[in-house]
């Protein structure tokens, strides 16, 4: 492979990079990181509107990053990526693939030509007609996907690899010991939440929840006639809370609570919908990630909502560390680098 590869994170508020040296062996060498923002609109949940605006914003991160390799892993995980438990035949991966097209089209929202499809193995079993495998039907809609594609070329990268953000999460943050049990990875994003359970290691369950920290900054702004600055201000200080001492923030506090015990429960949910289809793997507990994640009372809540222990993990659990870079200003920016770590680690190009 080449001796370095470039993880990108194409997110709805800015685009983050990693740059990693021997991304295949067993302690890969992070040598660069580097973000820029975006405009306003320029990509919308993971899915590029405005490609020059965003092969601009790429030739920028290049030239004040200083990334040296052009080979590049993009990731794809927005309500464009859709997930379903699948049993197939026991075959090859590759005879798979070529069924996959005449297999799953009553699953799919849209004709199997209009999506691209893969298959990703969890387990072997037997049914009453032979041996089979079971997984995960990945499926993401053909132009979403190349539209993400266009823009990172134009911009003079090669697309090596299209990586799915879940499983990105998983490899970055279940190494070692980390990923001993059934764990859920909950990833609060600017425009989505993306929760993966895994046990020992190996996804077994993914769901993307179109709702992140974005929606309750909009939500702030608009109820309260104010700007999205303002409300993202007011988040930050209020978090999560039951009372407040001055009454002009009661108002507030609820649209904050309101907001987020939505997704909260939505995510509750999901974690019950995998115990009731599993329940010889329980979740036993939670890794919180993203920036979303940030808002002060909400670990707290998620724990209590799903009476699970929530968890920091530890992103650069076998990753050696550049010369240039500060240990503890990585720790501090970890959700920003997640997304972007998890898709270089995953290279095989």
């Amino acid at each position: 492979m080449s001796a370095t590869i470039v993880g990108i994170d194409i997110g709805s508020v800015a685009i983050r990079a990693v740059e990693l040296k021997d991304a295949d062996k067993a302690r890969p060498t992070l040598l660069r990181f580097h973000e820029l923002p975006l405009p306003t609109g320029a990509v919308n949940r993971g899915e590029v509107i405005e490609p020059s605006t965003v092969s601009s914003v790429l030739k920028r991160l290049w030239s004040t990053g200083g990334f040296k390799s052009k080979n590049v892993v993009i990731g794809m995980g927005n309500q464009r990526v859709l997930a379903r438990d699948l049993t197939l035949p026991r075959m090859s991966q590759e005879r798979i693939r070529e069924a996959l097209p005449f297999q799953v089209q009553e699953l799919l929202p849209v004709p199997v030509a209009d999506a691209m499809l893969d298959f990703y193995p969890v387990s072997e079993g037997e049914s009453d007609t032979g041996p089979v495998v079971h997984g995960l039907l990945i499926a993401s809609i053909k132009e979403a996907v190349m539209g993400n594609v266009r823009a990172v070329e134009k911009s003079g990268l090669t697309t090596k690899e299209v990586d799915l953000i879940p499983f990105a999460l998983a490899r970055v943050l279940l190494r070692g010991d980390q990923a001993n049990g059934t764990v859920a990875i909950v990833d609060i994003g600017a425009s989505a939440t993306t929760i993966v359970i895994a046990t020992n290691g190996v996804p077994q369950f993914l769901r993307i929840i179109p709702a992140g920290g974005d929606d309750l900054t909009t939500a702030l702004a608009q109820r309260l006639e104010t700007t999205p600055e303002q409300a993202d201000g007011l988040k930050r200080g209020l978090g999560l809370r039951t009372s407040v001492d001055d009454p002009q923030y009661q108002y507030p506090m609820e649209i904050i609570n309101e907001v987020t015990s939505e997704l909260l429960i939505s995510a509750r949910n999901t974690l019950e919908y995998f115990s009731q289809s599993r329940p010889e793997a329980s979740v036993d507990r939670i890794l919180l990630t993203g920036g979303g994640a940030n808002l002060g009372g909400l670990p707290d809540a998620l724990a209590e909502l799903t009476r699970t222990r929530v968890i920091q993990a530890d992103p650069y659990a076998g990753i050696a560390l550049g010369k240039s870079f500060n240990a503890d200003e990585l720790r501090e920016r970890q959700a920003s680098i997640l997304v972007a770590l998890g898709l270089a680690l995953g290279s095989k190009a």
